[in-house]
């Protein structure tokens, strides 16, 4: 197989799509698809993807591809995975699922539950945009504390979104699946993951940092930069939990404030001081949670 600094250079998901200028979600199934390879099946839950990818009578995949409802995509491929075992063939087959956030965190969250706690073995890969974009920018779980969504503008009386974003990561490993977490601005990494997780005996779930925007007010050819710094300033911990111990991949050498990131976002543009640092401060609890469990090698599953 051809490659360039490792990445392979064949294309599994054609370009000429209808996503968004510097759409996040596009990137993170195109380097998906690089480390999966042509011999796998795709399901898709609602959203972007699905929609900007598959206007009828076209679509963007060189794979088998299949798309339910807005909840299963989990349960088609549960069906799948043991439908390709009866018949003798599901070592040969890669299967990978995309949700977005709210087809992940929220809507689909049960199927994803009920899927890996009966240990089904395929690659649930969550395009994380924080919010459900799709529909028009509404909140999701996903959706970070103060960022203005249409479900939680900032005015007056409501500063953006009151809740912090939901420890997905987390509870997927207590479930006993392999977790990890990537980021489009560092494809070695992410393809890694996701070759790594496709290994997996069992299931194994991955949350792709990806920008949009459109829902995150910020220039079109800014996704990649905005991407490096939620890595920089640590809203985006790039680390892995095989066999339920968790390890960072790297860290930050030298951490930047939360504003430098916030900043290049509209979503965030109406934070007053206050709350720029309880997002700091929240920022930095959860990062030395990570480094607790890394050092203490507690098993989360």
């Amino acid at each position: 197989m051809k490659q360039i600094n490792n990445i392979p250079v064949e294309e599994h998901f054609a370009s000429g799509h209808r996503a968004c200028a510097g759409c996040g979600a596009a990137l993170a199934v195109r380097y998906a698809l690089k480390a999966a390879g042509k011999n796998t099946i795709v399901a898709n839950a609602t959203g972007c993807l699905e929609v900007f990818s598959t206007p009828y009578p076209e679509t963007s995949w060189k794979v088998p591809w299949i798309h339910g409802a807005f909840e299963n995509a989990a349960s088609i491929m549960s069906g799948i995975h043991r439908a390709l075992r009866t018949q003798g063939r599901r070592g040969k087959v890669n299967l990978v699922v995309f949700g977005g956030d709210g087809g992940t965190f929220d809507i689909g969250f049960q199927f994803i539950s009920g899927a890996f706690e009966r240990g089904e073995k395929f690659t649930y890969i969550c395009y994380d945009n924080g919010a459900y974009m799709n529909t028009g920018i509404q909140r999701s779980g996903a959706t970070p504390k103060f960022a203005s969504t249409t479900t939680t503008p900032s005015g007056k009386k409501i500063h953006g979104k009151m809740e912090f974003k939901k420890p997905v990561p987390l509870i997927f490993a207590a479930h006993g699946a392999y977790v990890a977490t990537a980021n489009i601005a560092y494809p070695h990494d992410y393809i890694d993951k996701v070759k790594e997780a496709l290994k997996f005996e069992g299931p194994s779930y991955i949350q792709v940092y990806s920008p949009c925007p459109t829902g995150w007010k910020h220039a079109t050819n800014m996704s990649i930069e905005v991407a490096k710094k939620a890595f920089q300033t640590k809203v985006t911990p790039l680390y892995e939990i095989k066999e339920g111990v968790l390890e960072f991949y790297r860290k930050p050498s030298n951490p930047k404030p939360i504003d430098e990131y916030l900043m290049l976002q509209g979503r965030f543009k109406h934070m007053n001081q206050k709350e720029k640092k309880l997002a700091q401060e929240h920022i930095d609890n959860q990062w030395s949670r990570l480094e607790q469990l890394e050092m203490t090698k507690v098993h989360l599953s």
